[in-house]
């Protein structure tokens, strides 16, 4: 229904308006009812579309595809709104804009009735933009944050109805704002399809810290992520720490050999370790077999292994060692000399944390809340994790007995100790040149000062 200009009927005294479309005469007051009326709904209306986007756009399309497999209802609209988010944020955009402008042209003409005009307009813009922003913006959009999925799939089927009724502006739109990306060089794509690995480390912790992850889940999540960037040098056991065996030996040589160093697994090589030939494996043997394969020598019972670089992806590894059914692999560098080895167990530890046999220590032993007693080979990723700090790795060196190297650019004595920057870095163990153990701590004051000087200077630069 079209209703015509209002019409005055005394100059003096406001008091009746016809609507000359049903010829009905209405009092100011009746006027004013039926406008408070239409701004409540379009005050709804403007919540709808607020709510909608916030709700909308805050669905990963994981959790849209398990919604329509669950087969719930109103799933399907949501996923047909998300295979478009440009035309889904130009629906919103339209359909919200109509309802606040008109909500603003209705408020202002009431207010008119009982002010002059300039008083009207301030007085109407100050009322309608605090009811849009508390009843229209701020409301709605906490409601869907805190109930995302149920909302979407409220609304959903609204939107298809909007943009079904306002299919020629919503168009006209969507190919303006589509211009207007490609002329100022923006991206078509309003939302990311994937989600990035700091986001999924930024989840965890928020997970940990609300509760929701305990701190050993947490550990686990962190260390899969690591998992998949790991190389074969960071987890291999290196060579000086390898127990072996020659091609000549006999197999009563090569169980004794295990039994001292307390591996199954033996890389047997020939002439010197940088050439592997294959892997002794005591489980091999029968128990029948003992006493006559006790003289044999270990190239009898050798079996093959598999030689991969320094930069082989641990996950790739891990694919390779099923597929060929193998425990133990050579880990070589470019000139294709031996460097370390890597079981099963190696790559395993790696997502489920250290596997402890028999007397083992831990790699990483807490003193306090801000020290750790840690091997010298234990990752640099690891102590940042433990003490949440972060010492750099350099193409050199990837173990904290690495980077107390580094820094110092010498060999190191038993109880030196280096800074860097609030960490302090103590050799406590050190045996042939080599650095075994080492004591990391952390300065917490001397970090919260920094930040508060640092603060305290920006303040004095806004003065």
């Amino acid at each position: 229904m079209c209703v015509s200009v209002l019409t005055v009927a005394s100059e003096a005294c406001i008091t009746l308006y016809t609507l000359p479309v049903i010829g009905v005469e209405l009092g100011r007051t009746q006027i004013t009812a039926i406008g408070v009326v239409l701004i409540g709904l379009l005050l709804l209306g403007s919540g709808f579309f607020s709510s909608s986007e916030i709700a909308l756009f805050s669905l990963p399309a994981h959790q849209i595809d398990a919604m329509v497999e669950e087969g719930k209802r109103g799933a399907r609209a949501v996923k047909s709104l998300k295979e478009d988010p440009h035309r889904l944020l130009v629906t919103i955009l339209v359909g919200n804009n109509m309802v606040n402008i008109t909500m603003s042209s209705i408020s202002t003409t009431l207010v008119g009735f009982y002010f002059d005009a300039g008083t009207a307009v301030i007085v109407s813009s100050l009322g309608i933009t605090s009811m849009v922003l508390i009843f229209g913006e701020s409301a709605p959009k906490s409601y869907a944050v805190e109930n995302t999925e149920l909302h979407a799939r409220r609304v959903a089927r609204g939107l298809k109805v909007v943009e079904k009724v306002l299919w020629p502006l919503i168009t006209i739109f969507y190919y303006l704002t589509s211009v207007v990306n490609k002329v100022t060089g923006g991206s078509p794509s309003i939302e990311s399809t994937y989600v990035t690995r700091d986001e999924i480390r930024n989840m965890i912790k928020t997970g940990e810290r609300e509760g929701i992850l305990n701190e050993e889940e947490r550990q686990m999540l962190q260390r899969t992520l690591r998992f998949t960037d790991a190389s074969a040098k960071e987890v291999m056991t290196p060579r000086l720490d390898m127990a072996s065996i020659t091609t000549d030996a006999t197999v009563d040589e090569a169980i004794k050999k295990c039994i001292q160093s307390g591996h199954a697994r033996l890389p047997v090589y020939e002439d010197s370790l940088d050439n592997v030939v294959g892997i002794f494996d005591i489980r091999d043997l029968e128990d029948s077999t003992y006493d006559a394969a006790g003289d044999f020598e270990v190239a009898d019972v050798v079996n093959p292994t598999l030689h991969v670089p320094e930069s082989k992806n641990v996950d790739e590894l891990l694919s390779e060692m099923r597929e060929n059914r193998m425990h133990m692999v050579i880990v070589i560098d470019e000139f294709g000399a031996t460097q370390g080895l890597i079981t099963m167990e190696d790559v395993l530890e790696e997502i489920v944390g250290e596997i402890l046999v028999g007397g083992e220590e831990l790699p990483v032993e807490f003193v306090d809340d801000d020290t750790v007693l840690v091997n010298g080979s234990v990752n640099i990723d690891e102590v940042n994790e433990a003490l949440d700090i972060v010492l750099p790795e350099g193409e050199e060196f990837e173990t904290i007995a690495g980077f107390i190297f580094n820094r110092a650019g010498r060999l190191v004595e038993q109880g030196e100790a280096f800074d860097y920057e609030n960490v302090s870095l103590r050799a406590e163990q050190v045996e042939n040149t080599r650095i075994q153990k080492v004591r990391v701590s952390v300065d917490r004051d001397s970090t919260e000062e920094a930040d508060d000087e640092d603060a305290a200077l920006g303040e004095g630069d806004t003065d």
